[in-house]
């Protein structure tokens, strides 16, 4: 046999190899990420946008002490549900290092600012908001599709893990951003929700349409009661009332809309993941959970470290571990473990119909 020939079938089996290398990494459960900076590992960094988190303090408690986009002093949900997973996180879809095998991994689409409505976070500007978020959920799987074949891809795509946090910006940045919103004018409070809700639905029937077949969907957190807020809304530091009972309002409207969704689909689809109860623990008790506050953030300036944003020039608690708020807005990490254990472990009160460990254990017989 001529060398030239050796060669080629040398090259040959290398690139059969290769192909059943990845199918057996394809095999590893994938992990989709979609929603807004509550869950947004690093998108926002490669877009024209203020809503963003690449620059110190943010990163502080990270593994490699940078501000890698999370909204976070540390590891964000995605983050950490990827820990459970046994998995490395998610690259932002936008990172030039999401390529490859890594592609096998799954992807983050989230994009802080964003809403269920696409007027929702305008003064963002350039942010991927949900309905560009599926289109590049589409263009990923077409790139998927080039490196391990279409029915390969397929099989990823339906067999991955999805997470949709949306909602609460519909309020802050919609709703309350000003004190008569077009929003505002346009719906009560009890309607508004319901629109949203409705809207919601088209985004989650899109998402299964798109391939996705287990997805956890949160709901808002106690929207009056973070450090924002309390600062701008309420007189002795309370909980703001108006954005708590809007909250009150979505998350069991959300919840019944999962149990049509999967009615309708015949199957547990849609799994509600009520990150409310666990954030609202938290915040009604945090001694009983080793934090010293829920009313302050870490990060910040103004009363309760709630006004503006978080920057090398705000004030920076020493310990971030006994704080329940890292910024006006989102949780430290130590809270974001509290609220993942519950997803992870929680009874129906946090999970229904099931928490995500019974998911892992109903899939894996499948």
């Amino acid at each position: 046999m001529s060398p030239a020939k050796e060669f080629l079938i040398v090259l040959a089996l290398a690139f059969v190899a290769f192909q059943g290398s990845l199918v057996l990494e394809a095999e590893a459960r994938a992990f989709f990420v979609f929603g807004d900076s509550l869950v947004d590992n690093g998108n926002n960094n490669y877009l024209p946008t203020t809503a963003r988190a690449d620059s110190p303090p943010y990163g502080i408690d990270y593994p490699t002490r940078t501000a890698t986009g999370r909204f976070s002093n540390g590891f964000n949900i995605p983050d950490l549900i990827s820990e459970a997973l046994g998995s490395e996180s998610t690259l932002p879809f936008l990172s030039p290092e999401l390529t490859g095998k890594k592609l096998l991994v799954g992807a983050n689409f989230a994009s802080a600012g964003v809403g269920i409505l696409n007027d929702t976070g305008i003064q963002f500007v350039g942010i991927l908001r949900p309905v560009r978020q599926l289109q590049l959920f589409e263009e990923y799987q077409e790139r998927l599709a080039a490196l391990v074949g279409s029915e390969q891809a397929t099989k990823v795509v339906n067999q991955a893990l999805v997470l949709i946090t949306l909602g609460g910006n519909d309020f802050v940045n919609n709703y309350f951003l000003v004190p008569y919103s077009f929003r505002s004018q346009q719906y009560s409070l009890p309607n508004y929700c319901k629109y949203l809700i409705k809207e919601y639905r088209k985004i989650l029937v899109r998402l299964y349409e798109l391939g996705a077949r287990r997805v956890l969907v949160t709901g808002t957190g106690p929207l009056g009661c973070v450090p924002e807020e309390r600062a701008t809304r309420s007189i002795n530091g309370e909980c703001a009332p108006e954005p708590q009972k809007a909250a009150s309002i979505f998350n069991p409207l959300l919840v019944q809309l999962i149990k049509r969704l999967n009615n309708d689909l015949g199957s547990d689809i849609f799994v509600a993941a009520n990150t409310g109860k666990s954030s609202k623990d938290l915040i009604s008790d945090p001694r009983a959970y080793g934090f010293k506050t829920a009313q302050e953030a870490c990060c910040g300036q103004g009363l309760y470290n709630g006004i503006g944003l978080c920057t090398v020039a705000s004030n920076l608690c020493p310990n971030r571990d006994v704080y329940v708020f890292w910024d006006a807005f989102h949780p430290t990490e130590r809270a974001n473990r509290y609220i993942v254990q519950n997803i992870l472990r929680g009874n129906t009160d946090y999970m229904h119909p099931m928490n995500l460990s019974t998911i892992l254990a109903l899939d894996s017989r499948v």
